[in-house]
C-alpha cells in the first residue's frame, strides 16, 4: 500500500501522523511510505530518521495527495487538503465531524473513506485512540491552571500545593473520565485539596481508592 503523511498546516498544530518507528514497521511490512518533508520537525523528528525508516520524502503536498492510497494525518482536513482527497483513498485521522458539517460533507463529496480516531472502539467499548489525547489534555489542564493563577499572570498568586502554614489551593475536577482522572492525577501530585465531581458512585470509589481519599 502506498501510504503518505503529509505535513500538519492547521494553526498550532505540531503533532505528525507517523513517527519513524511507525514507518519502519509499514515498510518492514512491504509498504511503501512517503512523507512530506519537514512533517515530523515540530514533533522532534528530523527529515533524516523518517528517511533512515525507509520513508520518501516529498516536497510537493499536493503530490503526496495524489499519489496516496492511505494517507495518515492528525488533524481534520484544510479545505486545501479536502480538496486533494479523491475516490479510492482512505484518510485516517482525528474527525470530529459532529460538530462541522462542512467538513463531513466535503469528505462525502470527495469520495474518500474517511475513518476518525475518535471512533476506533476496542472490544471493551473503550476509545484507545482517543484516550491518550485525554490523558495529556487532563495533564495539561493542572499545568495550564497553575500557571495562570500566578499573579505576574493576572492569577490570585495561589500556589496549588501551598506551603508550611499556607494551605493548599482547591481544585475541582468535572467529570472522572480518562481526561478528569489525570487532572487529578495531577493535581494530588502537586499537593492540590481535589474534588472529584462525577454521577458515576462507582467511579467516584474507584478514585477514592486510587487516591486514598474519603
Amino acid at each position: 500500500m502506498r501510504i503518505a503523511v503529509p505535513r500538519e498546516i492547521k494553526n498550532r498544530e505540531y503533532r505528525v501522523g507517523l513517527t519513524p518507528s511507525g514507518v519502519r514497521e509499514l515498510t518492514s511490512a512491504g509498504h511503501e511510505v512517503s512523507f512530506e518533508k519537514g512533517a515530523g520537525a515540530g514533533a522532534g523528528y528530523p527529515d533524516a530518521a523518517y528517511e533512515a525508516a525507509g520513508a520518501r520524502g516529498v516536497e510537493d503536498a499536493a503530490a503526496l495527495f495524489e499519489a496516496a492510497e492511505l494517507i495518515v494525518k492528525v488533524k481534520e482536513p484544510q479545505p486545501v487538503e479536502l480538496a486533494r482527497l479523491k475516490a479510492g483513498q482512505t484518510l485516517f485521522t482525528y474527525l470530529h465531524l459532529a460538530a462541522d458539517r462542512e467538513q463531513a460533507e466535503a469528505l462525502m463529496a470527495s469520495g474518500c473513506t474517511a475513518v476518525a480516531y475518535e471512533t476506533i472502539t476496542a472490544p471493551d467499548g473503550s476509545l484507545p485512540l482517543l484516550a491518550p489525547m485525554s490523558e495529556i489534555a487532563g495533564r495539561m489542564s493542572i499545568q495550564v491552571a497553575a500557571h495562570t493563577l500566578e499573579k505576574a499572570q493576572g492569577g490570585a498568586g495561589l500556589l496549588l500545593g501551598g506551603v508550611p502554614g499556607v494551605p493548599p489551593a482547591r481544585v475541582v475536577v468535572l467529570g472522572g473520565g480518562v481526561a478528569g482522572t489525570n487532572a487529578a492525577t495531577m493535581g494530588v501530585g502537586l499537593g492540590a485539596s481535589v474534588c472529584v465531581v462525577d454521577r458515576s458512585l462507582p467511579k467516584l470509589r474507584e478514585l477514592s481508592a486510587r487516591f486514598g481519599a474519603a
